[in-house]
């Protein structure tokens, strides 16, 4: 046995102890505890995906997208198999700005070039797609979208995004560090995480709440997130791409929302009620009542199951374990088990 898999048996031994012995009365970030880190790592040892060659080379525009396509295509990957019939899942590979009709062209090509694809109609298969793939008539779209699974950018539009089949990706957070944590405000956010103009000008106004433009420098925006208890977050027109940032940094994110979020990262792998705040969209007295509830023991335990989360939000060049890449593998892997369905005569 290797010094590297010596160091991660220890290392996920070490966190099934912990995870499994902790204290009732300190919850877990995690939806299942007791079995997330020995899955993750015979996932680790057993996980091959089989990826379709693309018929032209093509880069992705989305940071996040970019970064799981190339560590997942590395040549020395371990999840990568060139033999099919070893393969849990199979990955379509096409780029972001491919027309509709393009895709269910490369679609029909599957189907009727190769046996996979009808073994299950799609469901062994994942694609990206940043924006999404809406539903369309065609067979070869419907099956794509209703059975593969989908890896979109959070948020993913509405309509856009199937609870349960699909996955998100997290967007790419700062490596900066904040060097002073001494807490100054309730709620912090920058002008473009906030759609609602009435809810920025009143929380602009109140001295509790830092609200302001992007900063000039990464080091003081590090810094502005540590200072405040809460990081607010507006779901469905603002940015929520600094929420990995928030939990990384100790500021509870405190999401702004009118209906259930069913895209956030990892959400079959983390409990986000343990680790963020869903304050329903009803205006600044409401967003103030409900952080006032969650100050006290409850913030700090949040914040900490937040900080603990946050290696999830992490994106490395290189893969570290527990990181972006690596739980979006976890999150494939649950996956792997799908209906075979009956074979039916290709269009």
């Amino acid at each position: 046995m290797s010094l590297t898999s010596i160091f991660l048996l220890l290392y996920f031994s070490l966190f099934t102890f912990l995870t499994t012995h902790s204290k009732p009365h300190l919850p877990s970030p995690y939806l299942s505890p007791t079995t997330i880190f020995p899955n993750y790592q015979n996932m680790l040892k057993s996980f091959k995906i089989f990826i379709y060659n693309p018929n032209t080379p093509f880069t992705f525009n989305s940071p996040s997208q970019s970064l799981f396509y190339t560590t997942l295509t590395l040549q020395d990957s371990a999840f990568v198999t060139q033999d099919a019939e070893q393969a849990h899942l199979f990955f379509v590979p096409f780029p972001s700005d491919l027309s509709t009709r393009s895709i269910a062209r490369l679609i029909r090509g599957l189907r009727n070039d190769l046996p996979y694809w009808n073994r299950t109609l799609g469901a062994d298969h994942f694609y990206l797609s940043c924006a999404g793939i809406g539903y369309e008539s065609d067979r070869n779209l419907v099956e794509l979208k209703k059975n593969s699974v989908q890896i979109s950018c959070f948020p993913t539009p509405a309509g856009k995004f199937i609870p349960h089949k699909d996955i998100s990706l997290p967007p790419l957070a700062s490596s900066h560090a904040p060097t002073n944590k001494t807490t100054r405000f309730l709620g912090y956010a920058r002008f473009n995480w906030l759609k609602e103009s009435t809810l920025v000008n009143e929380l602009s106004s109140d001295p509790e709440f830092l609200i302001e433009s992007e900063p000039s420098d990464l080091n003081s925006y590090a810094e502005r997130i540590a200072s405040s208890k809460f990081c607010l977050f507006e779901y469905g027109g603002g940015d929520v791409s600094g929420i990995g940032e928030a939990l990384r940094f100790g500021c509870v994110p405190a999401v702004v929302t009118d209906r259930p979020i069913q895209d956030l990262p990892f959400s079959d792998v983390l409990r986000w009620q343990e680790i963020a705040v869903f304050v329903e969209r009803r205006g600044v007295g409401e967003l103030k009542r409900v952080l006032a509830r969650t100050c006290g023991d409850r913030h700090e335990k949040m914040k900490g199951l937040g900080v603990t989360a946050s290696r999830h939000f992490v994106w490395n060049e290189t893969p570290q374990p527990l990181d972006s890449f690596h739980t979006l593998m976890y999150q494939l892997w649950l996956r792997r088990h799908t209906i075979r369905y009956v074979r039916r005569e290709s269009a």
